[in-house]
């Protein structure tokens, strides 16, 4: 380990080379000059030991550390408990590896440059979202579990005999499932293991059905108490919430523009211009999944919005294709999405509405049918997952004259 001597008075930048069972600490003067390295355990003492080593080379103005939301977190926590500045580094590319190799000093001493450079500016997604990340997480592996397991029913479905296969097959979805969870496997030493191997992964279907409705259950719990005007835009629901507060990571000081949530979720024209062409081309950059669900808002409110259906009918009669049509709506929806993340939007009180109308034994298919929707509309105004002001004033200005 080599050392520069410096002074108390000194800034420095430190640079944090995260693993799973230590990370590799390193100090630079803010002129780039090395000054020292030193590895520690990932535990609350190697890290309290790790700020000490920072500390003791001087004024510590930035860290940066690699991996905040996985292998260094905990080192991240740490530091900001004791009041450093840590900011987010991202692997450096494949060209600058070659140049210089790989080890851990090496990787350390490149995240302190890159906090001082300014290269590395992100500041880490905090824990606000950190149990939404995990039932987001657990929710979707429940998904592709029960994908996984569908996909197995029907490949065995394929080759199974005639009188299983045509009965089975003629069945859809939901009642597919129930009907063959309730298999009573008999017959000769074939056709029981194939009905059992039909029966077990249709009742771990219904199992996981099930566990996705809890997790769901909870997630929309989670997001709507995080952020109650997101949940309650048009088109949001639980998943989608989620995703866009993940990839927000919690605190909006990290969403420095509009633009730049635009580029984070890949829905930002990027320029391709050169000489005398001028032109943008399709990001395929940024956080797919946020991506993903932008594009999900889009088709809700081009079916079920009207004023969406309206910009639609005009781009469409100005000669815009579907796909451009949906990359216009994405970025629309990316800036609004945007305000709701980074300025705080009270949502209106609607519990009164359920109340006042079950006093009153009005069903929702009447208060449905009286202002032109589904009745699912009128729940979901009722239950505040769904913002729709006007309607909600509206709604509470009938229950009273009713």
């Amino acid at each position: 380990m080599t050392i520069t001597p410096t002074t108390e008075l000194d800034a420095v930048f430190g640079g944090v080379d995260s693993h799973a069972d230590t990370i590799h600490v390193a100090v630079i003067t803010d002129r780039g000059g090395h000054v020292a390295d030193a590895e520690f355990p990932t535990t609350a003492a190697g890290y309290a030991a790790a700020i000490a080593f920072l500390n003791a080379h001087g004024t510590v103005t930035a860290v940066g550390v690699e991996g905040t939301s996985s292998y260094g977190l905990g080192f991240t926590r740490a530091a900001r408990r004791a009041g450093l500045t840590v900011v987010e580094v991202n692997r450096p590319d494949k060209a600058e590896r070659r140049r210089i190799g790989k080890s851990d000093p090496i990787d350390a001493y490149a995240a302190a440059r890159a906090a001082l450079s300014g290269r590395a500016s992100v500041i880490p997604k905090d824990d606000t979202v950190s149990g939404i990340r995990a039932l987001h997480n657990a929710a979707r592996s429940a998904v592709k579990a029960r994908t996984a397991t569908l996909n197995q029913i029907a490949h065995i479905l394929i080759t199974a005999p005639d009188d299983i296969r045509v009965k089975y097959t003629a069945l859809r979805g939901k009642t597919q499932v129930d009907a063959l969870s309730r298999l009573r496997p008999t017959g000769d030493g074939p056709r029981v293991a194939l009905l059992t191997a039909l029966k077990t992964p249709a009742r771990r279907v219904q199992a996981l059905t099930a566990e996705h409705d809890t997790l769901t259950a909870a997630l929309d719990a989670a997001a709507t108490e995080n952020n109650p005007g997101l949940r309650a835009a048009f088109g949001v629901g639980p998943d989608t919430a989620a995703q866009l507060l993940v990839t927000a990571g919690g605190n909006p000081d990290r969403l420095r523009t509009e633009a730049s949530f635009a580029a984070l979720c890949g829905v930002a024209p990027v320029p391709a211009s050169s000489g005398r062409t001028n032109r943008h081309r399709l990001s395929r950059g940024g956080d797919r999944r946020a991506n993903a669900a932008l594009y999900r808002v889009a088709l809700v409110r081009m079916s079920s919005d009207a004023r969406t259906r309206d910009y639609v009918a005009r781009q469409t009669a100005a000669g815009r294709t579907k796909k451009e049509i949906i990359r216009l709506l994405k970025r629309a929806i990316a800036r609004e999405i945007f305000r709701y993340l980074t300025t705080p939007v009270s949502v209106p009180d609607v519990s009164d509405l359920r109340p006042a109308r079950q006093a009153k034994n009005i069903t929702l298919t009447t208060v449905a049918e009286h202002f032109g929707v589904w009745p699912a509309v009128i729940s979901c105004i009722e239950r505040g997952t769904r913002r729709d002001d006007d309607l909600a004033d509206a709604y509470r200005d009938w229950l009273t004259a009713a």
